[in-house]
């Protein structure tokens, strides 16, 4: 269980790398981010279609039978990406990551514009951004917990994910205020979301279900990590590109690597 913590902690906290970008705008390129997006899309799919849902599927095939496991497992796989589209309708429009992340911001920082009205919208974000970290946390915490390999690598895709939520936060905070110090830690505070969603929501799942039936959580996190991918990642990584092409070979290649990392480990997670 420490191990789980901690690989959702240090995931959460690469938002504290898009802050150092975020007060460092010549480092910021729009098509390097783009990419990035796209590529945690392709992990995150891959691993959630070839290996997280069909190994709960096997594993309540065992307790339900194969019938039964496919209605509850296809029950959690819709119920995680509701919880994801919930999180998303209670965010207001113009302040969602996923709806923003486009490089506007980026532009009025490297132009070197100073507007106090942005401390606000730093603010807002960075609470928006912990409420989106909470499902990732209780995600890359249960994958840990059933399979330390692939929860690591699930955690490197969402950490790819939190970077630029990281620079949504800290730029707009850094250019009202031009402190680095403030900016940094907005930035580190919404991603301590993630760990502390992990440990809650483990514990809630504990609580709810039988200790046979808690594998079916792994559908509950495909089920995420596939809204997360086709609802944000690859949004976000469309609106950063300068070319279709950054967002494409970011999610070929992120599924290349993800389907041969699975076949080099050849573990099932359960």
């Amino acid at each position: 269980m420490t191990l789980a913590f901690v690989v959702a902690l240090l995931a959460g906290l690469s938002t504290v790398v898009g802050g150092w970008l975020g007060t460092r705008s010549g480092l910021l390129r729009r098509d390097v981010l783009a990419a990035s997006l796209a590529f945690a899309a392709g992990l995150m799919i891959a691993i959630s279609v070839i290996e997280i849902a069909p190994a709960a599927l096997r594993a309540m095939g065992d307790v339900l039978g194969q019938d039964a496991a496919r209605a509850w497992v296809g029950g959690a796989l819709l119920l995680g990406a509701l919880t994801v589209l919930a999180i998303d309708k209670v965010i207001p429009h113009d302040l969602n990551p996923a709806e923003i992340e486009g490089g506007e911001q980026l532009e009025r920082i490297s132009m070197g514009e100073k507007d106090a009205q942005l401390l606000r919208s730093g603010v807002l974000l960075a609470a928006v951004v912990a409420l989106h970290n909470l499902p990732e946390g209780l995600a890359t915490f249960v994958a840990t917990l059933e399979q330390p390999k692939g929860g690591i690598t699930l955690a490197v895709a969402i950490a790819i994910h939190n970077v630029p939520e990281g620079v949504a936060v800290a730029a707009p905070i850094y250019a009202a205020t031009r402190s680095r110090t403030h900016a940094m830690v907005w930035a580190t505070v919404s991603g301590l979301a993630e760990p502390f969603g992990a440990v809650v929501g483990y514990l809630v799942l504990r609580a709810l279900l039988p200790e046979e039936w808690l594998v079916l959580s792994l559908a509950l996190v495909a089920g995420m990590m596939l809204a997360v991918s086709f609802m944000e990642l690859l949004p976000a990584a469309r609106r950063y590109q300068t070319h279709y092409s950054q967002s494409l070979v970011g999610f070929f290649l992120g599924a290349v690597v993800m389907v041969l990392s699975l076949q080099l480990l050849s573990a099932p997670i359960v």
